[in-house]
């Protein structure tokens, strides 16, 4: 639990930085896009980010695909999960869990933050600590999505390993 709780923190601590890093992209009231993102400025936390796609049909409906996954995510997913879209990844309640969270960033044009079991995956135990930042080329309709995940569970300290997540 001790190692839980400090995982936790670690986690938080994380998502703060990356929050902070997005909001100081943002110039009056406009989102940041994927071209304002460098890398490089949160290279520690690169093996669990992801970038989602939001994709628009021609009758406004909206899918999302996994435009990219970091290394780490690979280890929680099981699998490259780059280029998935959200029913291609996960069981129907879980997709249907993610496409409201990734619905509410695009229409809110907010960030969003949470907690996800992985028991879809048969694991119970363990749980990602999520954060998801809405990236928009043209500073106004979210086309992209900025996420990063923390893993949280029984494996904590191995996930932490494999996830980049560093105690400060």
């Amino acid at each position: 639990m001790v190692a839980q709780l400090g995982a936790s923190a670690i986690a938080a601590r994380a998502h703060e930085e990356l929050l902070r890093y997005w909001a100081a992209l943002r110039r009056s009231g406009r989102l940041p896009g994927r071209a304002d993102i460098c890398p490089e400025a949160f290279k520690r936390l690169l093996p669990t980010v992801s970038l989602i796609d939001v994709i628009r049909d021609q009758d406004g409906r909206v899918d999302y695909r996994q435009r990219l996954a970091g290394t780490g995510l690979y280890s929680v997913y099981g699998r490259e999960i780059t280029g998935m879209k959200l029913t291609d990844l996960y069981n129907s309640t879980a997709a249907d869990y993610w496409r409201a969270e990734l619905d509410a960033v695009v229409a809110d044009r907010k960030p969003r933050v949470g907690s996800h079991s992985m028991a879809w995956r048969g694991a119970s135990h363990v749980s990602t600590l999520w954060l998801r930042l809405p990236l928009a080329s043209d500073g106004c309709e979210v086309d992209m999505i900025l996420g990063y995940d923390a893993v949280i569970g029984l494996q904590a300290e191995r996930s932490m390993a494999v996830s980049g997540i560093r105690a400060a």
